[in-house]
Protein backbone atom coordinates (compact mmCIF):
# COMPACT_ATOMS: atom_id res chain seq x y z
CA UNK A 1 0.00 0.00 0.00
CA UNK A 2 1.43 3.38 -0.69
CA UNK A 3 0.64 6.09 1.68
CA UNK A 4 1.56 9.81 0.88
CA UNK A 5 1.29 12.02 3.56
CA UNK A 6 -1.35 14.98 3.25
CA UNK A 7 1.08 17.91 2.33
CA UNK A 8 2.92 15.67 -0.34
CA UNK A 9 -0.66 14.45 -1.86
CA UNK A 10 -2.04 18.66 -1.58
CA UNK A 11 1.38 19.52 -3.45
CA UNK A 12 1.01 16.63 -6.32
CA UNK A 13 -2.03 17.99 -6.84
CA UNK A 14 -1.74 21.35 -7.41
CA UNK A 15 1.31 20.74 -9.51
CA UNK A 16 3.49 22.57 -6.76
CA UNK A 17 7.56 22.01 -6.02
CA UNK A 18 8.37 19.02 -4.60
CA UNK A 19 11.85 16.66 -4.03
CA UNK A 20 11.80 13.25 -3.22
CA UNK A 21 14.65 11.90 -0.88
CA UNK A 22 16.16 8.44 -0.62
CA UNK A 23 16.01 6.95 3.08
CA UNK A 24 18.71 4.03 2.76
CA UNK A 25 21.36 7.06 3.88
CA UNK A 26 19.12 7.44 7.34
CA UNK A 27 18.80 3.53 7.61
CA UNK A 28 22.56 2.44 6.51
CA UNK A 29 24.55 5.74 5.89
CA UNK A 30 24.98 7.07 9.14
CA UNK A 31 24.73 6.28 13.11
CA UNK A 32 22.12 7.71 15.22
CA UNK A 33 21.55 10.32 16.17
CA UNK A 34 23.66 12.14 12.87
CA UNK A 35 21.47 10.33 10.88
CA UNK A 36 18.27 11.83 12.18
CA UNK A 37 19.71 15.41 12.28
CA UNK A 38 20.72 14.99 8.39
CA UNK A 39 17.27 13.71 7.44
CA UNK A 40 15.77 16.77 9.31
CA UNK A 41 18.65 19.28 7.78
CA UNK A 42 18.01 18.33 4.11
CA UNK A 43 13.93 18.88 4.32
CA UNK A 44 15.01 22.46 5.89
CA UNK A 45 16.85 22.72 3.02
CA UNK A 46 14.09 21.93 0.58
CA UNK A 47 11.58 24.11 2.06
CA UNK A 48 14.01 26.93 2.44
CA UNK A 49 14.57 26.77 -1.19
CA UNK A 50 10.74 27.11 -1.86
CA UNK A 51 9.56 23.02 -2.34
CA UNK A 52 8.74 20.32 -0.24
CA UNK A 53 10.55 17.10 0.63
CA UNK A 54 9.26 14.24 0.31
CA UNK A 55 11.18 11.60 2.44
CA UNK A 56 10.54 7.90 0.87
CA UNK A 57 10.66 4.93 2.83
CA UNK A 58 9.30 1.68 3.80
CA UNK A 59 7.33 0.81 6.99
CA UNK A 60 5.95 -2.41 7.99
CA UNK A 61 5.22 -3.29 4.52
CA UNK A 62 4.07 0.32 3.42
CA UNK A 63 5.39 2.55 0.72
CA UNK A 64 5.39 5.98 2.66
CA UNK A 65 5.89 9.18 0.20
CA UNK A 66 6.33 11.86 3.10
CA UNK A 67 7.43 9.98 6.08
CA UNK A 68 6.05 12.13 9.38
CA UNK A 69 8.59 12.80 12.38
CA UNK A 70 7.80 9.68 14.29
CA UNK A 71 8.08 7.47 10.94
CA UNK A 72 11.35 9.52 10.88
CA UNK A 73 12.90 9.06 13.92
CA UNK A 74 12.35 5.29 13.42
CA UNK A 75 14.45 5.01 10.73
CA UNK A 76 17.10 6.61 12.27
CA UNK A 77 16.87 4.39 15.29
CA UNK A 78 16.19 1.12 14.34
CA UNK A 79 19.60 -0.84 13.10
CA UNK A 80 17.51 -3.81 11.82
CA UNK A 81 16.00 -2.17 8.91
CA UNK A 82 16.49 -3.83 5.15
CA UNK A 83 18.20 -1.57 2.51
CA UNK A 84 15.12 -1.99 -0.20
CA UNK A 85 15.78 -1.36 -3.75
CA UNK A 86 13.57 -1.69 -6.96
CA UNK A 87 13.83 -5.74 -6.91
CA UNK A 88 12.92 -5.98 -3.37
CA UNK A 89 9.90 -3.47 -3.53
CA UNK A 90 7.29 -6.72 -4.05
CA UNK A 91 8.42 -8.95 -1.54
CA UNK A 92 9.01 -5.77 0.79
CA UNK A 93 4.86 -5.34 0.38
CA UNK A 94 4.03 -9.32 1.19
CA UNK A 95 6.60 -9.71 4.01
CA UNK A 96 5.99 -6.11 5.34
CA UNK A 97 9.99 -5.46 5.72
CA UNK A 98 10.70 -1.98 6.94
CA UNK A 99 13.71 0.01 5.62
CA UNK A 100 15.28 2.90 3.45
CA UNK A 101 15.20 3.04 -0.56
CA UNK A 102 17.53 3.11 -2.30
CA UNK A 103 18.55 5.60 -5.44
CA UNK A 104 16.27 2.69 -7.77
CA UNK A 105 13.92 2.41 -4.72
CA UNK A 106 13.07 5.63 -4.47
CA UNK A 107 12.79 6.34 -8.36
CA UNK A 108 10.31 3.49 -8.33
CA UNK A 109 8.07 5.03 -5.87
CA UNK A 110 8.26 8.43 -6.52
CA UNK A 111 7.53 8.10 -10.46
CA UNK A 112 4.56 5.76 -9.20
CA UNK A 113 3.15 8.88 -7.40
CA UNK A 114 4.08 11.51 -10.12
CA UNK A 115 6.88 13.08 -8.56
CA UNK A 116 9.78 14.40 -11.34
CA UNK A 117 12.54 15.04 -9.50
CA UNK A 118 14.66 12.83 -6.44
CA UNK A 119 18.11 14.13 -5.00
CA UNK A 120 21.01 12.16 -3.79
CA UNK A 121 24.44 12.02 -2.57
CA UNK A 122 25.73 9.52 -5.77
CA UNK A 123 23.86 6.83 -7.56
CA UNK A 124 25.07 2.97 -8.40
CA UNK A 125 27.19 2.18 -11.14
CA UNK A 126 29.36 -0.49 -12.42
CA UNK A 127 31.71 -2.16 -10.32
CA UNK A 128 35.85 -2.09 -10.29
CA UNK A 129 37.12 -5.08 -11.92
CA UNK A 130 33.83 -7.04 -11.88
CA UNK A 131 32.03 -5.58 -14.72
CA UNK A 132 28.91 -7.93 -14.38
CA UNK A 133 28.49 -6.39 -10.93
CA UNK A 134 26.26 -3.67 -11.89
CA UNK A 135 23.80 -1.55 -9.47
CA UNK A 136 20.36 -1.60 -10.08
CA UNK A 137 20.28 1.97 -9.88
CA UNK A 138 21.33 1.74 -13.71
CA UNK A 139 18.65 -0.02 -15.33
CA UNK A 140 16.29 1.79 -12.82
CA UNK A 141 17.42 4.94 -15.03
CA UNK A 142 17.17 3.79 -18.08
CA UNK A 143 13.74 3.12 -17.93
CA UNK A 144 11.94 6.10 -15.27
CA UNK A 145 11.63 9.54 -16.89
CA UNK A 146 12.21 11.69 -13.38
CA UNK A 147 15.58 13.83 -12.80
CA UNK A 148 18.23 12.92 -10.41
CA UNK A 149 20.54 15.30 -9.16
CA UNK A 150 23.68 13.88 -7.91
CA UNK A 151 27.50 14.04 -7.51
CA UNK A 152 27.93 11.72 -9.91
CA UNK A 153 28.44 7.74 -9.54
CA UNK A 154 30.20 7.06 -6.39
CA UNK A 155 34.32 7.08 -7.06
CA UNK A 156 34.46 3.24 -5.32
CA UNK A 157 33.51 2.15 -8.78
CA UNK A 158 34.28 1.96 -12.41
CA UNK A 159 33.00 5.73 -13.97
CA UNK A 160 34.52 4.78 -17.47
CA UNK A 161 32.02 1.68 -17.14
CA UNK A 162 28.86 3.45 -15.50
CA UNK A 163 28.75 6.64 -17.58
CA UNK A 164 29.21 3.77 -20.98
CA UNK A 165 25.91 1.97 -19.50
CA UNK A 166 24.55 5.45 -19.13
CA UNK A 167 25.03 6.66 -22.61
CA UNK A 168 23.87 3.28 -24.19
CA UNK A 169 20.73 3.26 -22.14
CA UNK A 170 19.80 7.15 -23.71
CA UNK A 171 20.25 8.41 -20.15
CA UNK A 172 21.12 12.12 -20.82
CA UNK A 173 24.41 13.10 -18.18
CA UNK A 174 24.17 17.20 -17.30
CA UNK A 175 26.83 18.68 -15.84
CA UNK A 176 26.09 21.72 -13.54
CA UNK A 177 28.11 25.00 -14.34
CA UNK A 178 30.55 22.37 -15.82
CA UNK A 179 31.80 20.14 -18.83
CA UNK A 180 33.16 17.54 -16.72
CA UNK A 181 31.70 14.57 -15.40
CA UNK A 182 32.13 14.58 -11.11
CA UNK A 183 33.88 11.84 -9.49
CA UNK A 184 32.12 12.05 -6.13
CA UNK A 185 34.53 13.31 -3.63
CA UNK A 186 36.75 14.82 -6.00
CA UNK A 187 35.60 17.91 -8.45
CA UNK A 188 36.29 16.26 -11.75
CA UNK A 189 37.05 12.45 -12.80
CA UNK A 190 38.47 13.18 -15.73
CA UNK A 191 35.58 12.26 -17.82
CA UNK A 192 33.54 14.85 -19.46
CA UNK A 193 29.73 15.35 -19.51
CA UNK A 194 27.02 15.02 -22.56
CA UNK A 195 26.92 19.00 -22.06
CA UNK A 196 26.90 22.08 -19.57
CA UNK A 197 24.08 23.82 -18.21
CA UNK A 198 24.14 26.95 -16.36
CA UNK A 199 21.05 27.23 -14.48
CA UNK A 200 17.99 25.55 -12.57
CA UNK A 201 15.47 26.87 -15.22
CA UNK A 202 17.72 25.53 -18.13
CA UNK A 203 17.33 22.03 -17.02
CA UNK A 204 13.62 21.97 -16.09
CA UNK A 205 12.98 23.02 -19.47
CA UNK A 206 15.32 20.09 -21.13
CA UNK A 207 13.74 17.96 -18.71
CA UNK A 208 10.21 18.55 -20.44
CA UNK A 209 11.37 18.74 -23.95
CA UNK A 210 12.85 15.19 -23.18
CA UNK A 211 9.65 14.00 -21.32
CA UNK A 212 7.37 15.49 -24.32
CA UNK A 213 9.55 13.18 -26.75
CA UNK A 214 8.40 10.40 -25.03
CA UNK A 215 11.51 9.15 -23.67
CA UNK A 216 11.66 6.65 -20.76
CA UNK A 217 14.65 7.09 -19.07
CA UNK A 218 16.15 9.65 -16.47
CA UNK A 219 18.19 12.90 -16.82
CA UNK A 220 21.25 12.61 -14.53
CA UNK A 221 22.31 16.13 -13.44
CA UNK A 222 25.71 15.88 -12.12
CA UNK A 223 26.94 18.26 -9.24
CA UNK A 224 30.40 18.98 -8.13
CA UNK A 225 30.69 18.65 -4.93
CA UNK A 226 32.06 22.70 -3.34
CA UNK A 227 35.32 23.12 -3.89
CA UNK A 228 35.58 23.70 0.28
CA UNK A 229 35.00 20.42 0.57
CA UNK A 230 36.24 18.38 -2.10
CA UNK A 231 39.26 16.11 -1.47
CA UNK A 232 42.45 15.95 -4.65
CA UNK A 233 41.31 12.88 -7.02
CA UNK A 234 44.99 11.66 -6.26
CA UNK A 235 44.73 11.38 -2.97
CA UNK A 236 41.20 9.18 -2.69
CA UNK A 237 42.08 7.05 -5.99
CA UNK A 238 45.26 6.22 -3.68
CA UNK A 239 42.63 5.23 -1.05
CA UNK A 240 39.92 3.76 -3.10
CA UNK A 241 43.01 1.20 -4.44
CA UNK A 242 43.41 0.32 -1.13
CA UNK A 243 40.30 -0.41 -0.40
CA UNK A 244 39.46 -2.43 -3.40
CA UNK A 245 42.29 -4.60 -3.23
CA UNK A 246 41.33 -5.22 0.34
CA UNK A 247 37.97 -6.30 -0.23
CA UNK A 248 39.28 -8.79 -3.02
CA UNK A 249 41.81 -10.21 -0.71
CA UNK A 250 38.76 -10.61 2.04
CA UNK A 251 36.47 -11.89 -0.84
CA UNK A 252 33.44 -9.53 -0.22
CA UNK A 253 31.04 -8.81 -3.09
CA UNK A 254 27.88 -8.42 -4.10
CA UNK A 255 25.90 -6.19 -1.64
CA UNK A 256 28.25 -5.88 0.92
CA UNK A 257 31.24 -4.48 -0.97
CA UNK A 258 29.29 -1.05 -1.54
CA UNK A 259 28.83 -0.23 2.56
CA UNK A 260 32.84 -2.30 2.82
CA UNK A 261 34.22 -0.07 0.17
CA UNK A 262 32.40 3.22 1.66
CA UNK A 263 33.08 2.42 5.60
CA UNK A 264 36.79 2.16 4.61
CA UNK A 265 37.44 4.68 2.29
CA UNK A 266 36.28 6.99 5.35
CA UNK A 267 38.40 5.28 7.52
CA UNK A 268 41.72 6.13 5.29
CA UNK A 269 40.66 9.14 4.94
CA UNK A 270 40.34 10.24 8.56
CA UNK A 271 36.89 10.89 8.21
CA UNK A 272 37.40 13.27 5.23
CA UNK A 273 35.79 11.51 2.42
CA UNK A 274 32.51 11.61 4.82
CA UNK A 275 32.96 15.21 5.43
CA UNK A 276 33.07 15.93 1.26
CA UNK A 277 29.77 13.33 1.32
CA UNK A 278 27.44 15.47 3.51
CA UNK A 279 28.35 18.22 1.93
CA UNK A 280 27.96 17.58 -1.32
CA UNK A 281 24.53 16.25 -0.14
CA UNK A 282 23.34 19.53 0.87
CA UNK A 283 24.46 21.25 -1.92
CA UNK A 284 22.67 18.64 -4.24
CA UNK A 285 19.20 19.05 -2.60
CA UNK A 286 19.62 22.44 -2.66
CA UNK A 287 20.35 22.99 -6.50
CA UNK A 288 17.31 19.93 -6.55
CA UNK A 289 15.07 21.90 -4.99
CA UNK A 290 16.44 25.11 -7.18
CA UNK A 291 15.07 23.17 -10.25
CA UNK A 292 11.77 21.93 -8.83
CA UNK A 293 10.65 25.17 -8.58
CA UNK A 294 11.92 26.35 -12.03
CA UNK A 295 9.98 23.07 -13.22
CA UNK A 296 6.74 23.56 -11.57
CA UNK A 297 6.54 27.08 -13.43
CA UNK A 298 6.64 24.84 -16.74
CA UNK A 299 2.96 24.12 -18.12
CA UNK A 300 3.90 20.11 -18.83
Amino acid sequence: MIKISSLVSETLLYAKPIVALESALITHGLPFPENYHLAKELESIVKDAGAVPATIAVLDGDFIIGVDEGELLRLAEDKNFHKISSRELSVAEELHWSGGTTVAGTLTLAFKVGIKIIATGGIGGVHRNAPFDISADLPQLSKTPLLVVCAGAKSILDLPATIEYLETWSVPILGYKTSLFPSFFSISSGLFTMAEVESAAQIARIAVSHWRFGFASSILVTVPPPKESALPDDLIEKIIDQAVAEAESQNIRGQAITPFLLKRVNELSSGDSMRTNLSLLRNNVRIAAEIAVELSNIKL
